[in-house]
């Protein structure tokens, strides 16, 4: 019987040593964060891969944290970036800022669970949008497992939002990760990866919004009435 290979993820691209990140063995995109990819498989966000985000709330941070990569898939692989039941109304100049220009931008909405899956599983087996991002509260387990086989068929970069409770949920998803505001960023926890468990979690600085940073926008939101600060645009610019 031959002995096995000093190396024994030599043999095949799937294995790695639990002390260690997997190699990836399909594509992933570039999350613009060193930090962050460093604590990757293959240094980014995996293509044709159910990818977890459990928010502690819809708004910390989560698409600021997807930018570079949401604007890489649109402007450089010339594919639309999907929204399935996102939260709020997205705001044009808010993905503008984001480098998603509104012709690369595609919002769907569906009136229940079954249907936005269903439109879900559409849209990868298309295999058209570059990017689908979906938000749901509740999902089921077969429901999951659906979405991460679609998802293995394609190249498209898929993010489920939910909420952090979420976390002790059994998922077939390839990376889930926590993400609560923290100063100055938020904080990310490897809630799953293919790798070593990282107990601390890790800090990604995040840049504002430019109308966060503009004196004028600072001015204008404490002139608004509380009515109208609580407006639909201006909750979807400030989670941008």
């Amino acid at each position: 019987m031959a002995a096995l290979p000093k190396h024994v993820e030599s043999i095949h691209p799937a294995l790695w040593r639990g002390s260690q990140l997997a190699r990836a063995y399909g594509k992933t995109v570039d999350t613009g964060y060193a930090a962050l990819s460093a604590e990757l498989p293959g240094g980014g966000w995996p293509l044709g891969a159910l990818v977890e985000m459990l928010v502690q709330q819809p708004g910390v941070g989560e698409m600021r944290l997807m930018r570079p990569a949401l604007a890489r898939v649109a402007q450089h692989a010339h594919r639309p970036v999907a929204l399935l039941q996102a939260p709020h109304v997205p705001n044009a100049l808010a993905f503008s800022y984001l480098g998603v220009p509104l012709e690369k931008l595609m919002w769907l909405r569906a009136s229940k669970t079954a249907d936005a899956l269903w439109c879900a599983e559409r849209v990868l087996q298309a295999g058209s949008c570059g990017a689908l991002l979906i938000w749901q509260q509740h999902i089921r387990s077969e429901a999951l497992r659906r979405l991460h086989l679609a998802a293995q068929a394609t190249e498209t970069l898929l993010i489920l939002v939910r909420p952090l409770a979420s976390a002790q949920d059994a998922s077939p998803a390839t990376l889930r990760l926590g993400v609560r505001p923290a100063e100055g960023g938020i904080a990310v926890d490897f809630i799953k990866r293919r790798g070593p468990n990282r107990i601390e979690p890790l800090t990604v600085t995040l840049q504002p919004s430019p109308i966060l940073l503009s004196p004028y926008g600072r001015i204008r939101r404490h002139s608004l009435a509380p009515a109208v600060a609580g407006g639909v645009q201006t909750e979807v610019v400030a989670s941008v």
